[in-house]
């Protein structure tokens, strides 16, 4: 069952067992690594990585994920004054929408890529869960130019550095792929950005929305970000092991 189906007490029992596990809220967390479709399989996982946001610490959500066609416009942003799910409606941050646009040419609000099966919806039924106080942009990426991934990355990095927002990039992969997710580590570990580009387009790579998972891995690192992969007790079920989220790192003195 899609959370869409799910009602606002039942996710939020689920992020209130969650919270209960690791028994923390991060107000230091600048993004999420979300599955793309979030059902009964993964939703205890979802809950552990949304479960640990502070929504206090966040104005706007942008929702990134990838489009499966290539378009004309390569990163075309809903045109829509609010989103709606069955929890109600989240006003869009019209100004950050319009700063993307200023900032690049390959940003567009054009809604060719937008309709209500994204993933868009199903993030914010948990962030709605948190919060009724929040504006979103969807953000969708219809190109896989390695240039383009690297351009939205570089947008988001220059535009969201200062602000009160949470990036939630929307990809995934299979439990099952154990040995390319370990591969996949391997590269980050070594700080191998071009090796990461290289493997993720070369055709071998099971993960769905490639790029997105590519532009939040570059935003993590330009900000220094700590990348935390969730693991443990989820190994044997057959959610996506790219859940994760990225805070800032931890200065102790």
């Amino acid at each position: 069952m899609n959370i869409i189906s799910y009602t606002r007490e039942q996710i939020k029992e689920g992020l209130d067992k969650a919270r209960e596990r690791h028994n923390e809220q991060n107000e230091n967390i600048r993004l999420l690594f979300s599955p793309v479709q979030i059902n009964d399989d993964n939703f205890d996982r979802a809950c552990e990585i949304y479960s640990r946001l502070d929504m206090s610490s966040y104005d706007t959500v942008v929702v990134v994920e990838s489009h499966d066609e290539k378009l004309d416009k390569k990163l075309p942003m809903a045109s829509n004054t609010s989103f709606e799910t069955p929890l109600g409606e989240v006003p869009v941050d019209d100004y950050m929408r319009n700063e993307f646009c200023d900032e690049d040419d390959d940003f567009f609000i054009h809604d060719e890529a937008f309709d209500k099966n994204i993933s868009l919806f199903q993030q914010l039924m948990f962030l709605q869960t948190l919060s009724d106080d929040f504006s979103a942009v969807s953000l969708q990426i219809a190109d896989t130019d390695p240039a383009i991934i690297k351009e939205l990355a570089y947008v988001l990095e220059e535009v969201l550095a200062s602000r009160n927002a949470l990036i939630v990039f929307c990809c995934e992969l299979d439990n099952e792929r154990k040995e390319e997710f370990e591969k996949v580590l391997d590269i980050l570990d070594a700080d191998n950005q071009s090796g990461l580009m290289n493997y993720l387009n070369s055709g071998q790579s099971h993960i769905k929305g490639t790029t997105s998972f590519i532009a939040g891995i570059i935003v993590a690192q330009k900000w220094g970000l700590d990348l935390n992969f969730l693991k443990g007790e989820y190994e044997d079920y057959s959610g996506s092991l790219l859940t994760a989220y990225a805070d800032r790192q931890r200065v102790i003195f």
